[in-house]
């Protein structure tokens, strides 16, 4: 079997700084075709974004997709909520997951895969500011780590 071409559009590398990732899902978007095309042309941003479970199916809120400088009329709203595609087993266990205290979903990437647009979003618990802490102190140690290695060579 063949593997399939994945073209990363937006990444958010805030998200595994702010939050503790626990588990990770694949999720499909329904999207309009001028949306398609800006995300072709890599205009996202999926900062800000998140998603939450409303009424049994998984909307994500704040993922900004510019427009389509090429569209005659018709062209998106950028900040418009998008539906996302997932198992009904998958929401019933983020929408269990999701009631926890601490627990969120947050955009981790977006992406085309087999010509179609996924996001990967992540059941996320918040750090506290000593644990932000203590990541920072981590990879300074591992930056010195690696200058002194390199130094040794």
């Amino acid at each position: 079997m063949q593997k399939q071409a994945v073209k990363i559009i937006a990444v958010n590398r805030k998200a595994r700084y702010d939050y503790f990732i626990e588990d990770e899902y694949e999720a499909g978007m329904v999207l309009k075709g001028t949306e398609v095309k800006s995300l072709r042309m890599g205009k996202a941003n999926i900062k800000d974004a998140y998603a939450r479970v409303v009424n049994g199916e998984v909307f994500v809120y704040q993922l900004h997709i510019g427009p389509y400088p090429f569209a005659y009329y018709g062209n998106h709203d950028p900040l418009r909520t998008r539906k996302l595609l997932l198992h009904k087993q998958e929401i019933k266990r983020l929408y269990a997951k999701v009631n926890e205290k601490g627990h969120t979903l947050v955009p981790l990437k977006l992406y085309f895969k087999g010509g179609k647009v996924k996001l990967s979003i992540a059941l996320a618990k918040g750090k506290r500011r000593y644990d932000k802490r203590e990541a920072i102190k981590r990879r300074d140690e591992k930056r010195d780590l690696d200058r002194a290695r390199k130094e040794y060579r």
